[in-house]
């Protein structure tokens, strides 16, 4: 049964929440204090996703999204809140985030969300369990992506990707003749098409592209199409 680490303090959106996710099989831990969450999180507790709240008494929302995704990438981690700017929502992915929903949203929209986010969880750590197979890398010059053990090395050095980062770069190095638009990407990747939230598509190819920084005489692996979206180099060594 997934373990759901709830923490928002707006009691009203917390008992909805707990009841619906309760309703649909998971167990739900829920805090309504970010210090309090920060205190249970340093026991190293176990849980499947993170449904975090940004504007929290006791300790902001944001931090603590930064410091678990530092002691586990590849925790998935959902924000709820009220902050709907573009700003706001860029924020939040670039420290860490998988998912961004803003309130009020649909409990219905919720829920398809934390299911794509645990199927891709599971997916991965499946995946871990096999052994690599030698045919399933795909080599681009100095960087390896090994698609059974979603592993990912730069000139050998192992790079630390989150589920959803990884699936992303496996998916466009996979197709790298295609120019594949936000909207198409979150379909094939986050499981949801979904207008508005375009965003969470550029700001995971972003955090990529820091982590698979090259010389600065070689492109970026992931490019830009201007007024398309993004495709994959098209050179393979």
């Amino acid at each position: 049964m997934p373990k759901i680490l709830l923490v928002e303090d707006d009691p009203a959106i917390a008992e909805m929440l707990v009841y619906h996710l309760r309703d649909l099989g998971y167990e739900v831990e829920h805090f309504a204090d970010g210090a309090k969450a920060k205190s249970y999180l340093s026991g190293d507790p176990e849980y499947d996703l993170v449904l975090l709240d940004i504007m929290l008494p006791g300790y902001n929302g944001l931090d603590l999204c930064r410091e678990i995704r530092q002691s586990r990438p590849a925790a998935p981690i959902m924000l709820l809140t009220s902050l709907d700017s573009e700003a706001d929502r860029v924020v939040g992915l670039e420290i860490g985030a998988d998912d961004y929903l803003t309130k009020p949203f649909s409990m219905r929209e919720c829920q398809a969300r934390i299911k794509a986010l645990l199927r891709r969880c599971e997916l991965n750590n499946q995946a871990q369990k096999q052994a690599p197979a030698p045919a399933a890398e795909i080599v681009f010059e100095e960087l390896c992506i090994r698609e059974a053990a979603r592993y990912v090395a730069l000139d050998d050095n192992p790079v630390e990707l989150t589920a959803r980062e990884f699936d992303l770069l496996l998916y466009l190095a996979k197709h790298r003749q295609q120019v594949f638009s936000r909207v198409q990407l979150l379909d094939a990747v986050w499981g949801y098409s979904h207008e508005g939230y375009e965003h969470t598509v550029n700001t995971h190819i972003n955090r990529l592209r820091k982590k698979l920084k090259r010389r600065a005489d070689k492109p970026d692996f992931i490019q830009t199409v201007w007024a398309v979206g993004y495709k994959f180099l098209d050179q393979e060594s």
